[in-house]
């Protein structure tokens, strides 16, 4: 009889709630930055997509101690401080969303060959999540290009980003 989750499993989705943690710390900073910028909308829509990481870390957590697994928390490395503007933020947040699509896909990929239906089931939800997430930072990059230079657009962008709960 196998147990529900294999070791090689729980120390890949271990690494992944480091990952995700490391997620939350980098858009923390991105908020501060854009707070010490003068964009609070930006610093409130960054300060929303770290709690948004952090609970993502949380229910990989709970799969794995629901799972029979362990969790083991390592620590989290640094991640950068500053941006040359809030388009740069916003370019580096669609290239870590893809990074972390990648991620997904291999852990899917893995459960997959380990023929883990527990972990498969629970990759799903992260799955369709990274859709939303790349697509969202695709659109305010884009928005955010289309009205590089004008500041009343920027105002404007930056007051809808601070309506983000």
């Amino acid at each position: 009889m196998r147990t529900i989750l294999n070791a090689q499993m729980g120390t890949a989705l271990n690494k992944q709630v480091n990952a995700e943690m490391w997620s939350a710390y980098l858009y923390l900073s991105m908020s501060y930055d854009m707070k010490i910028k003068g964009f609070p909308g930006m610093a409130n829509w960054f300060a929303a997509q770290a709690k948004e990481e952090f609970e993502h870390a949380q229910r990989i957590m709970s799969f794995i101690v629901a799972a029979d697994g362990k969790v083991k928390l390592e620590p989290i490395a640094e991640v950068q401080q500053e941006w040359n503007s809030p388009k740069d933020a916003f370019a580096d947040t669609l290239m870590h969303e893809k990074i972390v699509t990648e991620k997904i896909h291999e852990l899917m990929d893995m459960a997959v060959e380990a023929k883990d239906y527990a972990t498969q089931n629970m990759l799903n939800w992260f799955i369709n999540e990274q859709v939303e997430e790349e697509d969202t930072a695709r659109e305010l990059l884009a928005a955010l290009e289309a009205i590089e230079g004008d500041k009343a657009a920027m105002y404007m962008f930056d007051s809808k980003l601070g309506k983000r709960e």
